[in-house]
């Protein structure tokens, strides 16, 4: 096998096409997370927003996971500009301790959709599971959170590696929340956030030891301790 028949290949907008045929719809709502695994910061979900005029995507995109953190950057203003309407939600710390993951996962989703133009009539989210639209939502999060009616929503496994619309909404995800780790990191240059973006690096486990959490960490997790 050759180095270049061992790549995966690009994501494409087939299935969101079909997607879009098999139903009707005018808009397509493609959507990804960042964060789920780090120690620190908020959770993030992206969402790209495709039409059937939708023209295939800018070329690099890739799930943000294979790419560097320079090519996600060059790429993010190009999804952007490309992309019918696009937003990124998110939670943050406190509220994944608060809420959960999953939970905090779909409060930053369901903010990502309330800041479109308009809902799609469809989302279709990269994994096996819709964390967007489980019951009694209003009662885990309370009065105070205003929450979106989700449109139906599709689950595929893997969407980020074959669906150029999630991949984009990949690389949104991810850059908005590098971002935030950046800014923190300028208050908190002991944990390295700059380099690992709040994940589970070593150089960010022995500042744990030496320093304890900071605000901005997600304390009900099993953090090393002083």
């Amino acid at each position: 096998m050759t180095a270049s028949s061992s790549r995966p290949s690009a994501p494409t907008l087939r299935y969101e096409r079909e997607l879009l045929r098999a139903s009707g719809l005018t808009s397509l709502a493609c959507a990804d997370e960042a964060g789920r695994g780090a120690l620190s910061g908020p959770v993030s979900v992206g969402v790209v927003v495709v039409t059937s005029s939708t023209k295939s995507a800018p070329q690099g995109v890739r799930d943000s996971k294979l790419l560097s953190q320079e090519r996600r950057e060059e790429l993010a203003p190009q999804v952007r500009r490309w992309a019918a309407a696009w937003a990124v939600g998110m939670a943050s710390a406190a509220e994944i301790d608060e809420l959960g993951i999953v939970a905090a996962m779909r409060l930053a989703g369901h903010r990502a959709l309330a800041a479109l133009p308009d809902l799609p009539g469809t989302v279709l989210l990269d994994g096996n599971h819709d964390y967007l639209t489980p019951a009694d939502q209003a009662s885990l999060f309370g009065e105070d959170v205003v929450l979106v009616d989700v449109p139906p929503v599709v689950t595929r496994v893997k969407a980020d590696r074959r669906c150029a619309g999630v991949a984009a909404a990949s690389i949104l995800a991810k850059t908005a929340r590098d971002d935030v780790m950046i800014r923190l990191a300028a208050d908190h240059p002991e944990y390295g956030w700059a380099e690992n973006k709040g994940y589970a690096a070593p150089e960010h486990m022995e500042a744990l030891r030496q320093h304890g959490p900071s605000p901005y960490h997600r304390v009900s997790w099993s953090l090393p301790t002083r």
